[in-house]
C-alpha cells in the first residue's frame, strides 16, 4: 500500500482490532493507494474535548480489513511551515459520508479524546470538600465511586479559586461537574478574592484547562496579526490576516431577553426560608452594591445608545442559594456543629458570584470576529492575540481601525490541513470595542 502525504501530516496511524496501519508511512506501490484528503483539528473554550475530522480516500478497504468500528486509537503528528507541531492521540468516534464503489472508498473519520468516552461511562457520586480547583483535579485524575473515572494523565492547568465549596456528585458525569463548578468559581491570589466570577473548563492539545476569564485576559498575546495587501509587515507583526468577518449582528431584544444590560436574580435560602434580590446593571459595571467592577477587554464600559436600556430590569431569574448546604465534617454531628457555628463563609458572596458569572458569559461573546491566518499549530483556544484591521474607506492609505484593533481571545480554532495548504481559522471574542 502507498500513501500520498496531505500537507504537513507526518504521521497518522490507526490501530484496529486485528492490526494497525500507518497511512503516511507506507512505501509507494502500484497495487494500492491511500490518501488523506484533509484534516480539521478543533479546539473551543466551550468544549470539554478536542475533536478532529479526517477525510480519507483509499482502495484497500480499511473499513473492513482493520476493521474500523469505532474506538480505534489514532496517533497523529502534524507540522506547519514554522515547524510548530501537534502530536496527539485521539480515538475514532464515528465514520460518516461513506461512499464505496468497486474501485475506491471515501469517508470521514471523526476523532475525539479518550477521556470523552470515559466521561460517558463515569459518574461522580463522592462527597467533596474544600477548594473547587483541588476537587476539579481529583475528579479528572482519580476514580469515582462505582466507576473507573477519567484518570487522565494529561496536564491540568487551573487558576486557583478563592472559596471552599462542598458538594456531592449526585451521579453526574465528570465533565458536567467541572463545568458546573466553573460557574461558581472566583479567582484568588494569596488566598484572597482577586477578580470577578466566571471560569471556563475546556481541553486543548496541551491538556485540560480550568481557567478564570480574568486570568485569560491577563495573558501576554501570542502575536500580532494585520490585514494588509502588502508583504512589508511591521517588525512587531507575526503574520498576515488572510481574510476576516466581523459579526455585527445586533439584536437589542435578544440582549434584553438575556438580561445582558440589566437583570434581577431572586435567591432562595433553604436554611432561613428567606429570599433575597440582587440586581445587575451594566452601566454600574457589575452587581449593585458591590465595590468591585468587572473589567472589559478594552478597559471601557459597554456602550448603550439609550441609557435607560441598562437601567430597567429586563430579565428576572430565580436561583437556589446553595452555599453552606453541605457543611464540613466527618459525620452528621460534626457537620451540624460546623453549620451552626458558621452558616456562611464570610469570604464568599454566593449571590454575587452567580450573578457575575452569568453576565460575564453573556458579555464576553458580545463581539465576535472570524479570521483566517497562515497555519500556526502553536495557537490554542483560550490564548490572546492582537489584531489590526484597516478603516473602511475609499482611501487605501487609511490607517488602522482603532475601534476594532487590539486584544482578542481565541474562543475557538480550526487547524486545517488540505493538500499542500495549512491555515488556522479562529473565532475571536471580546466584550467591548475600544473607545473612539
Amino acid at each position: 500500500m502507498s500513501a500520498v502525504l496531505a500537507g504537513n501530516i507526518s504521521k497518522f496511524t490507526i490501530e484496529g482490532k486485528n492490526n494497525s496501519v500507518d497511512i503516511t508511512g507506507l512505501e509507494n506501490s502500484n497495487k494500492s493507494r491511500a490518501v488523506i484528503g484533509q484534516i480539521l483539528y478543533y479546539e473551543n473554550i466551550r468544549s470539554n474535548s478536542v475533536t478532529m475530522e479526517v477525510a480519507i480516500s483509499e482502495t484497500d478497504n480499511l473499513l473492513d480489513s482493520l476493521p474500523i468500528r469505532g474506538g480505534e486509537k489514532c496517533d497523529i503528528t502534524m507540522e506547519d511551515n514554522q515547524k510548530n507541531k501537534i502530536r496527539t492521540t485521539l480515538y475514532i468516534n464515528k465514520v460518516t459520508n461513506v461512499n464505496i464503489t468497486t474501485q475506491q472508498s471515501e469517508y470521514f473519520l471523526h476523532l475525539t479524546s479518550e477521556e470523552s468516552f470515559k466521561n460517558d461511562q463515569s459518574r461522580v457520586v463522592k462527597r467533596y470538600e474544600g477548594k473547587i480547583t483541588d476537587n476539579v483535579r481529583k475528579i479528572l485524575t482519580e476514580s469515582t465511586s462505582g466507576s473507573t473515572g477519567l484518570k487522565t494523565k494529561k496536564e491540568i492547568k487551573v487558576d486557583e479559586t478563592a472559596i471552599n465549596y462542598n458538594f456531592i456528585g449526585n451521579n453526574k458525569k465528570p465533565f458536567y461537574i467541572c463545568t458546573w463548578l466553573a460557574s461558581k468559581s472566583i479567582p484568588s491570589e494569596a488566598g484572597k478574592i482577586n477578580g470577578a466570577a466566571g471560569y471556563f473548563f475546556y481541553e486543548t492539545n496541551d491538556g485540560y484547562n480550568f481557567r478564570s476569564i480574568d486570568a485569560l485576559f491577563k495573558q501576554e498575546p501570542r502575536g500580532s496579526y494585520i490585514l494588509t495587501g502588502t508583504q512589508n509587515l511591521p517588525p512587531e507583526t507575526k503574520g498576515k490576516i488572510i481574510n476576516y468577518t466581523i459579526d455585527r449582528n445586533i439584536n437589542l431584544k435578544s440582549n434584553l431577553t438575556l438580561g445582558t444590560y440589566s437583570n434581577q436574580t431572586i435567591f432562595f435560602d433553604f436554611y432561613s426560608l428567606r429570599y433575597n434580590k440582587r440586581n445587575y446593571n451594566v452601566s454600574e459595571g457589575g452587581v449593585t452594591g458591590s465595590k468591585d467592577k468587572i473589567e472589559t477587554a478594552a478597559k471601557e464600559p459597554i456602550e448603550l445608545s439609550i441609557s435607560n436600556f441598562g437601567e430597567e430590569t429586563s430579565r428576572l431569574m430565580t436561583r437556589v442559594k446553595d452555599v453552606g448546604t453541605l457543611p464540613s465534617g466527618k459525620d452528621i454531628e460534626e457537620q451540624l456543629k460546623s453549620w451552626k457555628n458558621s452558616p456562611y463563609d464570610p469570604t464568599y458572596d454566593s449571590e454575587k458570584t452567580m450573578v457575575q458569572s452569568i453576565m460575564r458569559y453573556n458579555q464576553l461573546f458580545s463581539i465576535k470576529i472570524n479570521v483566517t491566518i497562515a497555519g500556526d499549530l502553536s495557537l490554542r483556544a483560550g490564548q490572546l492575540i492582537k489584531c489590526n484591521f484597516p478603516e473602511i474607506s475609499p482611501d487605501r492609505s487609511s490607517g488602522v481601525n482603532k475601534r476594532t484593533a487590539g486584544i482578542y481571545m481565541i474562543a475557538s480554532l480550526c487547524h486545517k490541513l488540505i493538500s499542500t495548504q495549512c491555515v488556522t481559522q479562529m473565532t475571536l471574542i471580546r466584550d467591548t470595542f475600544n473607545p473612539n
